[in-house]
Order: C-alpha cells, then sequence, then structure tokens
C-alpha cells in the first residue's frame, strides 16, 4: 500500500465519528436496491460509506454493563406515508426526487452535482391553516438546492405530476449553499494529499498518524474568497488522549478548495509553539480514576408507573396536557415545532399561538485577530446544518427513561435517504417545582394550604458542531407557558502557546499584560474568547395570523406636589409598533420594556386583547464593529429582537445561502425595508447571546451552561388556566421506601 493511502486511511477511522455522525447507531442500513436507503455494503455507493465501513465492518457496537441500551427500534421508514401538510419527506418521497432529478437535463448532462439540501417545499401557510385532519393533503412538493459546476439552483420536484421547475439557476445573491457530510468528510483528509502540509506537520515533531485536521468554514473577507468556495483547516495532535482538541498544532492553516479538495495555500505562523501536553485532558468515564466515592450520587429516575401522559399520533403530531403541535426534524434548523395550539379550559377551544418556530442560525465570532484565528466566526447553521450535526441521544443520560424518540431522515449527496436515529426526544419532566400555591397565614383563622405540582413537557435535540456541543430544549407548562432553552456544553476551541503560567507571560512598561485573546487553562493552552448568539423564528399566530407588537414601556412617573408622600412611581406605557425598524429592539436593563405579541380583533371578557409576550431571561449583545466582516454576515445580532411581515422565503437570518455569504440578504436586510407591522401577519426573531471568557472549570470538557426566553400568555386567557390542576395523592404513587442518613 502507497505511504500516502495507507495514511489517508487511517485518518479516516480517527475522523468518520466525528464528521459521519449518523453512523453511530444508524446500522445496519439495508441495501438501496429494495429499501432506497443509503446502502453501504458497497463502499462506492458514497463517499460517505468509505470511511463508515472501514471503521465498523472492523469492530461492531458493543455495550458494557454501565451503558444505557438503546429502545430496540419497530419503527419502519420505508412504509412512512405523509399524513400532515408539514410532514417531512418519507423515504418513497426521497427516493422519487431523486428518481425525477437524475433524468432532468440539469444533472443528466454528465457534469458533476451536488445535492446540498433536499426538503418538503412547505404548503402555502393559508392552505394548512385550513386543512383539517383526514381531509386530503395539499400537493407535495420537493424544495432542492444543488450545484451542477460552479454554479448553484434552486428547484422544486412536484411528487404528484413528476413536473421538476427551476427556482433560480443560477442563484442570484453572494453566498453558497450549507456544506454537505461528504464534502466535510473529504476536507478533513484533504491535507495529508499535499506533500508540503505532510513535511511542514512531520517537521514539528508529530507523526502523521496521530494527526486530525478539521474543516473550518473561512467566512468571507475580500479576494480570497471570491469567486470560488474555499476552507480552512487545521491540525491537531491526538498521540495520547481522545481529546485531541487539547493539542493544537498552533499557526498552522490550509486553505482548500471545496470543490477540488486541493490546497491552495499553507500558513504556519506557529512553527516555535510547543504542541501541548495531554496529561488531564482525559474525560471519558471508563479512563477516568474515580477515587472521591464519598461524593458520588445515588441514581434519579422518573417513572410513571400508568405510562407517559402524552401521544405522538401520525408521527409527527404531539399531544399532551392542553398542548398539541407537530414536530419534524430538519437538516438545517434541527427541529421545527408547527402548528402549536393550546386548549382553554374555560371556552373549551383549542386555540392558536405559535405557526412554526426554530433555531434560525447561530453564530460564533472569536475574538483573536491573529491569522490563524480571525476567521473563526461561524454559522452553524446555515454552514454545517445544525440538524446534519445532531447526535443520536443517549438514553438515561440526554433523555431519562420515561423518553419517546424520534428519527430524522435526510439525504445524502446523491440524494439517497438516510436515518438519523434517536435524533429528537420528547418526555415529561418533574423537578419538584411548584405549579402554584398558597398557603393561609395562620392569624385569619383558615387551614388552607393548596399546592400543585409542576410537570412540563420537553422537546430536545443535540448538536456537536465539531468541539461545541448544543442542547436545544423546548418546554411547553400547562399554563400556557413555552420556555426555549439553549444549553452549551463540549470541548473548547484553544490556543497553542509557549506559556506554562501566568508569571510568564510578558509586560510593558506601564505593567500591562500582553493580550492572549483568553484564559490560560493549563500549560501551553489558552481557551480562546468567544460569543455564541442563538437566533430563533417564532411565527406567532395569537389567535390567528394577524397580530400587532406593543412595546410596553416600563417609565418612572414624578408624583405632582402634594399628590402623596411618595415621589415617584412606575406605570406601563403601551404602545404599538407600527413598522419593522421601530420593531429593532435592543435590550437595556435600564430601559425596561415588556414585548407583547397581541390579536387586537379578539379581546377577553374585561377587554384587553389576547397575547403572548416574549420574556427575555440572561443574554448578551454584539460588541463587534457593525462594519466588521463577520458582524456584517451576522447583522442578525444587532438586535435582540425584530419583527418582520410573514415571508414564506424569509426564515433564515443569515440569509438562505450563508457560506461566503456578503451579508447582503440578512435579517437586517428586510427589516430595514421598514415595511408595515401592524395587525399584520408578523414574525418575531429572538436572539439569546452568551459571552465566554474561558476558564480553569472548563478543561478539559465543560460544564453545562444555558440560558433561555419564555412565551407566555398576557390577557390570553381569562383567568388562571391551571386553577383546576389535581394536587398529587399518594396512592397515585409508587411506594418507594426512603432512607436518611449517610450512603
Amino acid at each position: 500500500m502507497e505511504p500516502k493511502t495507507f495514511f489517508r486511511l487511517i485518518f479516516l477511522i480517527v475522523t468518520a465519528c466525528f464528521i459521519i455522525s449518523f453512523t453511530s447507531t444508524n446500522f445496519p442500513l439495508a441495501p438501496s436496491s429494495t429499501t432506497g436507503l443509503l446502502d453501504c455494503t458497497d463502499p462506492s455507493s458514497s463517499p460517505l460509506c468509505a470511511s463508515r465501513n472501514f471503521l465498523f465492518n472492523k469492530q461492531k457496537p458493543s455495550f458494557s454493563k454501565q451503558d444505557p441500551k438503546p429502545k430496540p427500534k419497530n419503527h419502519d421508514h420505508l412504509s412512512d406515508i405523509p399524513k400532515h401538510p408539514l410532514d417531512p419527506l418519507t423515504v418513497m418521497e426521497f427516493n422519487k426526487v431523486r428518481s425525477l432529478l437524475s433524468s432532468h437535463a440539469l444533472f443528466s448532462s454528465g457534469a458533476p452535482h451536488a445535492f446540498h439540501s433536499i426538503v418538503l417545499e412547505e404548503p402555502e401557510k393559508n392552505l394548512v391553516r385550513n386543512w383539517k385532519r383526514g381531509s386530503p393533503l395539499p400537493p407535495r412538493k420537493a424544495s432542492v438546492i444543488a450545484r451542477v459546476g460552479s454554479d448553484t439552483h434552486v428547484l422544486t420536484v412536484d411528487l404528484f405530476s413528476g413536473r421538476v421547475d427551476i427556482v433560480d439557476s443560477p442563484v442570484p445573491v453572494s453566498g453558497y449553499p450549507m456544506m454537505t457530510l461528504e464534502e466535510m468528510n473529504d476536507v478533513t483528509f484533504a491535507p495529508f494529499s499535499n506533500a508540503d502540509v505532510n513535511r511542514t506537520i512531520v517537521a514539528r515533531g508529530v507523526n502523521l498518524t496521530d494527526v486530525y485536521c478539521f474543516p473550518l468554514s473561512s467566512g468571507w473577507y475580500g479576494k480570497k474568497e471570491e469567486n470560488r468556495r474555499v476552507i480552512k483547516s487545521q491540525c491537531y495532535s491526538s498521540q495520547g488522549t481522545a481529546n485531541f482538541y487539547m493539542r493544537p498544532i498552533e499557526g498552522l492553516t490550509i486553505l482548500i478548495d471545496l470543490d477540488t479538495k486541493q490546497v491552495i495555500e499553507i500558513v504556519d505562523t506557529g512553527p516555535n509553539i510547543p504542541i501541548p501536553g495531554s496529561t488531564n485532558t482525559e474525560y471519558r468515564f471508563k479512563n477516568l480514576a474515580t477515587t472521591d466515592k464519598t461524593r458520588g450520587l445515588n441514581p434519579i429516575s422518573i417513572e410513571q408507573p400508568r405510562g407517559p401522559s402524552f401521544v405522538i399520533e401520525d408521527n409527527h403530531l404531539v399531544k399532551w396536557a392542553n398542548w398539541e403541535f407537530h414536530l419534524k426534524p430538519d437538516p438545517r434548523a434541527g427541529v421545527v415545532l408547527s402548528q402549536v395550539r393550546v386548549h382553554d379550559p374555560d371556552t373549551q377551544e383549542t386555540r392558536e399561538v405559535m405557526y412554526q418556530g426554530f433555531v434560525s442560525e447561530l453564530f460564533v465570532p472569536y475574538m483573536d485577530p491573529s491569522d490563524a484565528w480571525y476567521f473563526k466566526t461561524y454559522m452553524d447553521a446555515g454552514e454545517y446544518g445544525f440538524g446534519l450535526q445532531a447526535m443520536p441521544l443517549v438514553p438515561l443520560n440526554d433523555c431519562p427513561r420515561n423518553a419517546a424518540y424520534m428519527d430524522g431522515v435526510f439525504t445524502a449527496v446523491d440524494g439517497t435517504p438516510f436515518v438519523r436515529e434517536n435524533m429528537v426526544c420528547i418526555f415529561e419532566r418533574y423537578a419538584g417545582d411548584i405549579g402554584w400555591r398558597h398557603s393561609e397565614s395562620p392569624i385569619s383563622g383558615l387551614p388552607i394550604k393548596e399546592v400543585r405540582p409542576k410537570v412540563t413537557l420537553v422537546v430536545r435535540m443535540a448538536a456537536s458542531v465539531g468541539n461545541y456541543d448544543y442542547i436545544i430544549d423546548y418546554e411547553f407548562q400547562t399554563d400556557g407557558l413555552i420556555k426555549a432553552k439553549v444549553g452549551l456544553s463540549g470541548i473548547l476551541m484553544v490556543k497553542g502557546t509557549s506559556y506554562q503560567n501566568k508569571n510568564q507571560v510578558s509586560k510593558d512598561k506601564e505593567g500591562n499584560e500582553e493580550e492572549l485573546h483568553g484564559t490560560l487553562l493549563a500549560e501551553n493552552i489558552i481557551g480562546v474568547i468567544h460569543d455564541h448568539y442563538v437566533t430563533f423564528y417564532l411565527d406567532l399566530d395569537v389567535d390567528g395570523p394577524d397580530n400587532s407588537f406593543v412595546k410596553v414601556n416600563l417609565k418612572r412617573q414624578e408624583t405632582e406636589p402634594g399628590e402623596s408622600p411618595r415621589k415617584s412611581y412606575m406605570k406601563a406605557v403601551k404602545n404599538i409598533v407600527k413598522t419593522e425598524k421601530d420593531a429593532q429592539i435592543k435590550l437595556s436593563l435600564y430601559d425596561p420594556s415588556e414585548f407583547h405579541v397581541v390579536n387586537s380583533a379578539k379581546t377577553t371578557r374585561v377587554g384587553n386583547p389576547t397575547g403572548y409576550k416574549i420574556v427575555p431571561r440572561a443574554t448578551a449583545a454584539s460588541l463587534l464593529d457593525h462594519d466588521d466582516p463577520p458582524q456584517k454576515r451576522g447583522a442578525f445580532t444587532n438586535n435582540q429582537i425584530w419583527v418582520t411581515p410573514y415571508n414564506k422565503s424569509e426564515k433564515w437570518a443569515a440569509g438562505l445561502f450563508t457560506y461566503q455569504s456578503h451579508g447582503d440578504d440578512t435579517l437586517a436586510v428586510w427589516s430595514d425595508r421598514d415595511g408595515d407591522i401592524e395587525n399584520k401577519d408578523i414574525v418575531v426573531w429572538y436572539t439569546l447571546g452568551f459571552h465566554h471568557v474561558p476558564c480553569q472549570e472548563d478543561f478539559p470538557i465543560m460544564p453545562t451552561v444555558s440560558s433561555s426566553f419564555d412565551l407566555k400568555p398576557a390577557n390570553f386567557f381569562e383567568r388562571n388556566p391551571i386553577l383546576r390542576a389535581a394536587p398529587n395523592f399518594e396512592h397515585d404513587l409508587p411506594v418507594c421506601e426512603v432512607k436518611y442518613g449517610s450512603a
């Protein structure tokens, strides 16, 4: 075997789990000749299969006594048929799309082509809203984003008539579609085909067999990124550790043509920077010595003797307590909630709350301007595919014992479908929280002690976008509140340094330390400062689509002389926001406001318009200059709240084509059109932000940090909607013996 071929095969082994995440539990797949699913019995069927089979044919999965065992799957995706207008494409539909496209002139000419996205072309909103369960479905269509040669094309495929229509050809705006899993895989070993790269790595004293190289989106800064798709790659040593992220080959950056997979440029600014050691970088349980036995926790499990209270009908319709909604996995957004409705206990109506909600984009800029770092300003949804990077959830640890799971069905670069198992979990949660309570004071003489437990329903997914792990929760409460929560975990992206201790950091004459752009976490390792912004698309339809956005300003009012012993009080001033620019909201602790979406055509018994309010929690705002190239592309983070008129084509805050975009088709651009938003079908965009200044507790792997925001009823119900909720009784619960004292 040629040495170069050997190294490439070795590298495929060590990178397969990261890049081809769906291999974790999705084997074996049946042959495509009989099922239409991705067939990896023949490695030539897809570039994905080469790495997949090389790894897993050598070693079949096994579980130790400590490993949670996934529940057996009995869902046959091959027989799925859509039951709802928003159901994702089925395996049969994917295969029909692939067959129809294969005979289309654009793809049958022999020119190289790739399918970057094949998803449901959702019907018009009014058709979906007026559709009744059991009625015929609106025409099913697929939306296709493909590249042929150097051009990007958008097409629709009518699954009933077989007609293929070209929507945009070629696409007129800047930017490219999100990367495919196959090309991400190819780029991981592309550097090893270049002799200069190999020599540079070997010169650092690293064995090529110990090296991982990762695809890092390049952003857009000018001529180097013009008129060609490029990507950058940086490398790590895995010698002595599975946590290779902690052993960067600092300063080595490889520019690669994403279409040809050829190395364009090699920049090495760090030959004198040592590669950090592997000491204390391990994080796997089986390899960690557990010496502090006294600090262990006894297992906790939520048991439901009568089974779960929720049902999933027709594969995607979730019903629980007073809620119902449509749920589907998505390769870009991760999870999409649609037609969210809540039951009103007083009117017995099931009322509209939100037509659709999902993660629209994730923007992650790092704060080091050096050659090896300035470009690290990732768009995790539009560049990598947030759903494509979703990991199979681990029972008992990602999700509790009482969880149900939902698979995603996506397509490979050639249009062949594959299954991402256990991508989403749904479960009921009770953490001892209180729904409402009141105990009467003894002085009243009333022996009242009324308490109701708070049980919620959680929809969860987790995506591992390279080193970082994101956990997305949508939590439904019986009082009508929806909480959207983002958790951050995983492994820091770190920078190699010659410093082993803070006392080595140089200082100027004034005593100011050298700018490290981060925190020294361990010997030769700097955790670089960075931000995370998660922008949510929230198409709220409160009692119908025609809504208004109301800003409720909380202001100090001075009392008149002689009016009161008080000198001031706070008042609420409600203003209906008329246009998009007026709805560009920067949150301020010292200019507090509430933000309501109301239906002025429907009022409560006492005359208040029904509504929901967006309740921000801990968040962060971008400090980057608005003219900084990454912030131009991430301009949707310039405000925490935006409101735009509903437009079916405007769902992605960074634009449909995000990769190397110039920022000319973003939420900020749409909002500046300043359209009318009063009594219109409107969309609220909310950005949840995190500033992350790393600390030593983030090494070698980060404890989860999280933040959230709420969608809360505001005069939506006539009164407390869980007034009639039942308390818990001892006879309803299993009898468990409780032991107190030392473990």
